[in-house]
């Protein structure tokens, strides 16, 4: 589906590997959206990729947001 090259060029723009991109796709795929354990496992391992430090509180907001089917199509306005 993708190639090196775009694994490349993602790496470059955000310091995340290809097996890190890959080990997060296939938790999201696998896993069951609506249990709160992986969507804690899914926002600390996005906040581990990208630096950012996410409060209890906001990781508590993100997970209540998408167990009740809330996530606005603009997310980056949503916090």
């Amino acid at each position: 589906m993708f190639g090196d090259s775009f694994f490349k060029k993602v790496e470059q723009k955000t310091n995340v590997n290809k097996d890190t991109i890959l080990s997060l796709a296939d938790k999201l795929q696998k896993g069951n959206m609506k249990d709160e354990k992986v969507l804690s496992e899914v926002v600390d391992e996005i906040a581990n990729m990208t630096g950012k430090n996410v409060s209890s509180e906001k990781k508590e907001k993100i997970i209540k947001t998408i167990m009740q089917d809330e996530v606005p199509n603009n997310v980056d306005k949503m916090f």
